[in-house]
């Protein structure tokens, strides 16, 4: 998308913005200081569940996230929706409020935003977030040897298109929102806590998408292991009776080429790795010296945390059915 203005900002010409017209990342950031950086974000989608609330709530989870996936701590937010005029006054009032509830979770305040007349909702939110540049996390910073934890499962993309077609389980269904309105703050807290460098948020390109923008803004390869990976109970179900979002199948077609999977690995199973997922978890890459202490911590937190895969010299994905070696 950036590619029509590419000679129209040249990045020598903006030093003190570290992170944008380069390599692609979750979020833009431009330095203020020395320990210092600001942290600038946008995100908005049509709606993903039926109840108006938990949709604001879910986008305002979404959008901070990307703050999140950088290492930093989102402090301002505005609203950004596009409205249907006949949309109804307490239905609009719910999605804003669902949003704004979020954000103040987050410790962030909604000082306004901006809003549009469109056949279909879209409602997100533009953030602004500070991080210290000691403690920035980017797609660059894994490392060979650095274990990959997820802190949320995968699922959310086949439940919400069930949900749309009527097939889906109100349990999984209450089970996904819940997981797609819980904030990354406590992940990111504990990134920043033992060091972590490198890592992104899981969201639209699936995990093996986002985890392949990772390997090769980091000039590594990773490694997955299927019976690690988590996922929301009705899933597999789902997506044996090919229960997908459109994305997902644009997600396979981009990053297939990239990704190695294990001969045993069925298509409905490589398609739950490349299914969009919508306010997704962090992938992050923790040293393994690291390891033992950043779980133990996390367990202190309540925070889950599943150790998916690692970091390994190469390029491009593999993803194998189980662990080969202890990480």
């Amino acid at each position: 998308m950036l590619r029509p203005i590419k000679d129209v900002f040249s990045p020598e010409d903006y030093p003190d913005l570290l992170v944008g017209l380069g390599e692609p990342d979750d979020a833009a950031v431009w330095r203020l200081d020395d320990r210092r950086a600001l942290v600038a974000t946008t995100d908005f989608f049509t709606p993903v569940v039926d109840d108006p609330y938990d949709y604001g709530a879910i986008a305002a989870a979404n959008a901070l996230s990307d703050v999140y996936a950088m290492g930093g701590q989102p402090f301002l937010a505005l609203n950004v929706a596009a409205l249907p005029p006949d949309l109804p006054a307490d239905i609009l009032g719910e999605i804003l409020r669902g949003g704004a509830e979020k954000a103040r979770e987050a410790g962030v305040v909604i000082a306004g935003g901006h809003t549009v007349q469109d056949k279909e909702p879209k409602y997100g939110l533009i953030v602004l977030g500070f991080v210290d540049l000691q403690r920035m996390i980017t797609k660059s910073g894994a490392r060979p040897g650095d274990a990959l934890v997820l802190s949320k499962p995968l699922g959310f993309g086949v439940t919400t298109t069930a949900l749309k077609q009527g097939k889906a389980d109100p349990a999984d269904v209450v089970e996904a929102v819940g997981w797609m309105k819980r904030l990354n703050k406590s992940a990111a807290e504990l990134a920043a806590e033992f060091g972590v460098r490198g890592g992104t948020d899981i969201t639209g390109f699936s995990l093996l998408g986002h985890g392949w923008e990772l390997a090769e803004a980091s000039a590594v390869g990773l490694c997955f292991y299927l019976d690690q990976i988590p996922f929301t109970s009705g899933a597999r179900r789902y997506s044996r009776e090919g229960i997908f979002p459109g994305g997902s199948a644009d997600n396979r077609t981009y990053y297939r080429q990239h990704v190695n999977f294990a001969p045993e690995i069925v298509e409905v199973e490589q398609m739950l790795l490349f299914d969009a997922q919508t306010s997704g978890g962090l992938l992050l890459a923790v040293p393994p010296e690291k390891l033992e202490a950043l779980l133990a911590r996390a367990a202190q937190l309540h925070q889950l945390l599943w150790v998916v895969g690692e970091v390994v010299v190469g390029e491009g994905i593999d993803v194998r059915t189980s662990r080969k070696v202890k990480i």
